[in-house]
């Protein structure tokens, strides 16, 4: 008996491309569809539910201080300025958590290791992220000169001992802001803080983050131990990977770079679709996020999420405060020590202005038997300023001063010149790979090699670079579309 049923009708080939059309279309219309039922959820309550969500979890300090703050010259425009803390303290987990999310055995203190202000213009169409070095040597008003990770501690400190926890946590956190403030040149609107506990707890919801290492890393004191390339992180990898100091070649401007390529893998998780447009994700991202972030009294996280609604990875702008030293000494203290106020100043006030090209750099340098270059052992290691002032002199340079250094604990080597010896520095560093330019204004005309311990000896005579380096002091900022390795 034959088949009742009619067979499929063979498609003629000039309708498949009004077939696909089609396709097309309705794949459009399910995405609008999903959209617009976003759109109905935020405007029959959502918003209110996920509003009193946070509310009801949230841990608020009042971190504003009354003055220090508001009268900083600021940024003109409407402009928010957000300042995010990242602290190492411990409080609140367990002996478990401990040792298996945050792999750290003690309880810890309550250190700023990390600050960054979010500055995002009033229209909320890009963002600007700007890191500040953890042992960055400014003014603390009230306190004189430290490092910025001491802000906090000072203002915590300066309540007698019967102040509550409470009290004493927002003038720690007031404390803070006026050093930022006083610094940027600009007003502190909000204030969000994040321990370790609640950054791991974060990136549980967020999901994990790709990354991208130049070479795989192993850290004991992070415990840290990841492979070369591109993979994605979460959890305790996450917080070894944005918390590792040691062993970077860059120190703590390297952590910077980690944070800010972490930073923008979250940018991205949270722009993708699947978080915009799944109200259960919504959910969840909002109760971990009031969960573990203490915020100042006013900020409304709901009103901050809409207004940042119509962000592009590629418009968050990753930056760090102008750095003049990384490898700073001040009175047998490692520093970061920053370019002049009036120069900090200047940075963040152009964050809203349009940009002038940056004149090309001047890579000029001269012939060796031009150079005479001071040599000095900053190493500790007998031997090393006679043997680098034998290799110079084979090459043609001159040889001034041969002796040792100031100090035997250089890490990393140094040349340092005066304001008209650049060019007969940078002929020095052709021969010194890894070397770090210092300019000093005491020297004149004069150059210095300090030799640190990662002096290798005085190689050939070598070109720079073409391409960044991919990490700890790219002249190119990063946006949360970046990424290129690191280290």
């Amino acid at each position: 008996m034959s088949d009742p049923r009619p067979l499929p009708r063979r498609l003629d080939p000039r309708e498949r491309p009004a077939r696909r059309r089609a396709h097309t279309v309705a794949t459009v219309l399910r995405v609008i569809a999903a959209s617009l039922s976003v759109v109905l959820l935020l405007g029959s309550g959502w918003v209110w539910y996920l509003r009193g969500t946070a509310e009801q979890n949230l841990t608020r300090t009042d971190a504003l201080p009354a003055d220090g703050n508001s009268d900083a010259a600021g940024i003109d425009g409407g402009a928010t300025n957000i300042l995010l803390v990242g602290s190492d303290s411990r409080a609140g987990a367990s002996q478990e958590e401990l040792r298996e999310k945050l792999r750290t055995g003690d309880s810890g203190t309550m250190n700023t290791d990390t600050m960054l202000v979010v500055h995002i213009p009033a229209d909320g169409s890009r963002a600007s992220v700007i890191s500040f070095p953890r042992d960055s040597y400014v003014e603390i008003p009230g306190y004189g000169e430290h490092k910025l990770n001491a802000a906090y501690s000072l203002g915590y400190n300066s309540l007698d001992a019967e102040a509550s926890t409470e009290d004493r946590d927002a003038a720690g956190a007031q404390q803070l802001v006026r050093t930022i403030s006083s610094l940027s040149g600009v007003q502190i609107d909000n204030y969000v803080q994040v321990d370790l506990l609640g950054f791991y707890n974060l990136t549980q919801v967020v999901g994990a983050v790709e990354v991208n290492l130049c070479a795989a890393v192993q850290d004991s004191f992070s415990g840290i131990d990841l492979p070369a390339g591109v993979q994605e992180i979460e959890g305790a990898d996450a917080l070894a990977f944005v918390r590792q100091r040691q062993g970077l070649p860059n120190g703590d401007l390297d952590r910077i770079v980690r944070q800010q390529a972490f930073i923008g893998g979250v940018v991205r998780n949270l722009l993708s679709a699947g978080v915009l447009l799944n109200p259960l994700k919504q959910r969840d991202l909002v109760e971990a996020a009031s969960q573990s972030l203490t915020v100042d009294s006013e900020l409304d996280l709901l009103d901050l999420a809409q207004q940042l609604q119509n962000l592009v990875a590629g418009n968050v702008e990753f930056l760090t405060v102008p750095v003049a030293d990384p490898n700073g000494r001040i009175d047998g203290s490692s520093v970061v020590v920053l370019e002049e106020p009036d120069t900090i100043v200047a940075f963040f006030a152009a964050l809203d202005g349009e940009s002038e090209p940056d004149e090309p750099a001047d890579t000029s340098t001269v012939e060796p038997a031009e150079v005479t270059v001071e040599v000095y052992n900053g190493a500790g290691i007998g031997g090393l300023a006679a043997e680098a002032q034998a290799a110079l002199e084979e090459l043609g340079y001159g040889i001034g001063t041969v002796g040792n250094a100031d100090s035997s604990d250089y890490t990393t080597s140094e040349i340092r010149y005066g304001a008209d010896a650049a060019a007969q520095a940078r002929t020095v560093a052709l021969v010194v790979p890894g070397a770090r330019l210092v300019e000093q204004d005491d020297l004149g005309d004069r150059v210095q090699l300090v030799l640190g311990s990662d002096f290798t000896g005085i190689g050939q005579e070598t070109t720079a670079p073409q391409d960044d380096p991919p990490s700890g002091n790219q002249d190119r900022p990063r946006t949360a579309a970046d990424t290129s390795c690191i280290n």
